[in-house]
């Protein structure tokens, strides 16, 4: 996936004019909003359940190498096998060597960002293995030939109308429209799939350092056929996603789901510990496990550490008015939303995703939804002053920033010169009560009015009101 992350204004600006992206988008303006807050509200520990989670990622990271040593003794010692992978080049070479030793010719997968991340999909296909998406989403997504615009909902961009279109084109059947034929028409279409398939390939949403297992979160079982059928399941997994024992990783699943779709538990919970056993009735002869850095061991101990909290549940997108707005496909590469725009500078470089962490109007409403208490607006900060460091924004921002910066250093200059502009552009704006364009605030008013001021500033109007109190 070769990143457009440099154009994100342009692929904003194209979002924001797609009606038929922002009537798919309507459902997680309201669907997943609404149904997390309900979550959380039912249960009364919730809150002491995000600190106890935030807790245990930061004690994981606080002693990475320690757990990664305890969970590789422990995934040898039942059976199976790890590969540690420095970089998304040398993962890539890894899954396909394992690919080519099971004599792989088809392969299925399960929704996996970190293989988005690494772009094994299209190492796969050069190779000549026929790969399917078994998760619905990602099935959808890969049919169009697309990526995922969200990291749990991959195809949330697509409209019922558009899936349709795709399965008839596809599946060679006439063209069905009710979501519980079509629902019905993937089942048919993928079946067969996982019994042709002589490799499973899964991501992991936890791995447990005291007992080597492997733990998957679905909605659709579609994991659990992956991993079952073939002979040869391999999970490919970030080094972040350790947590030391069972108790940890079910603490971290009661806000996971939550967070996420607002259910209580997800559909599908498993936990796989090596390969198969002769008294076990399925499961995969061959067990591998791919740990990927990617760069991740140079974030530990860094400003950005707390990054790597993270549970890809999606609930910072789910309430960012950016991502919202304009979809995760102009965020230009793998991680979409607030995370992304943290994220991504790390893996492609400040120069190229410059943009993203900018993309966020810093309401904190990302923050205050993140079940382990990632401080996003603080490390997009971050970000935003290695931007201004190394002369990447426009020259405007940076003379309008050193000029906002001198001014802000004297109270009496800054305090008069709001006084005026207040003053000026509520007398400008009284008539009307907006703008529909201004000089210097175009990235405002190129999608909305802004407001006029009343005329006075804050201060102004808080003397006034204590006063007649």
């Amino acid at each position: 996936m070769q990143p457009t992350s440099p154009a994100f204004k342009a692929n904003a600006h194209r979002a924001l004019a797609d009606p038929v992206l922002q009537q798919a988008l309507g459902f997680a303006r309201s669907g997943f909003q609404s149904k997390r807050q309900s979550a959380a509200e039912r249960l009364p520990e919730f809150e002491a359940l995000r600190d106890a989670a935030k807790a245990i990622k930061d004690h994981t990271l606080a002693h990475l190498d320690l757990y990664l040593e305890a969970f590789e003794q422990r995934v040898i010692e039942q059976g199976g096998k790890i590969h540690w992978a420095r970089d998304a080049a040398e993962a890539r070479a890894l899954i396909l060597k394992l690919c080519r030793a099971a004599g792989a010719r088809a392969v299925t997968k399960s929704k996996s960002m970190v293989c988005e991340e690494i772009e094994l999909n299209e190492a796969l296909e050069a190779s000549g293995i026929a790969r399917v998406e078994t998760d619905l989403g990602e099935y959808i997504v890969q049919l169009a030939g697309e990526t995922p615009s969200h990291i749990l909902a991959p195809a949330i961009h697509m409209t019922k109308e558009r899936v349709a279109e795709l399965f008839a084109e596809h599946h060679g059947r006439p063209r069905v429209d009710a979501p519980e034929a079509l629902l019905a028409e993937a089942r048919r279409a993928l079946r067969q799939r996982y019994f042709e398939a002589e490799v499973g390939i899964t991501g992991a949403n936890f791995l447990i350092a005291a007992t080597g297992s492997v733990v998957l979160v679905t909605n659709e079982g579609n994991a659990e056929l992956t991993l079952g059928l073939p002979r040869t399941h391999i999970a490919v997994a970030s080094l972040e996603k350790l947590v030391p024992t069972l108790e940890d990783a079910c603490t971290l699943l009661r806000v996971l789901a939550r967070s996420a779709t607002g259910q209580e538990f997800s559909a599908y919970t498993t936990i796989l510990t090596g390969p198969k056993r002769s008294r076990d009735l399925d499961g995969p002869a061959s067990f591998h496990v791919v740990l990927v850095d990617n760069g991740r061991s140079q974030v530990v101990g860094s400003e950005f550490q707390d990054i790597l909290r993270c549970i890809r549940c999606g609930a910072c997108m789910n309430h960012c008015p950016v991502y919202l707005a304009t979809g995760g496909h102009a965020y230009g590469w793998v991680y979409p939303g607030p995370m992304g725009a943290v994220l991504t500078p790390q893996f492609i470089g400040i120069e190229q995703a410059h943009h993203l962490p900018s993309a966020s109007s810093f309401c904190g409403r990302c923050e205050e939804v993140c079940p382990v208490r990632i401080p996003l607006p603080r490390l997009m900060r971050h970000w935003r002053e290695q931007e201004f460091g190394k002369r990447l924004s426009p020259p405007t921002a940076r003379y309008g920033t050193r000029l906002w910066a001198f001014a802000a250093r004297r109270p009496a200059l800054y305090h008069l010169g709001a006084r005026m502009a207040a003053g000026l552009l509520g007398l400008l704006g009284r008539r009307r009560g907006r703008f529909r364009s201004l000089p210097l605030a175009g990235g405002w008013t190129g999608s909305r009015d802004l407001p006029a001021p009343p005329g006075q500033t804050f201060q102004a109007l808080w003397r006034a009101r204590s006063r007649r109190r």
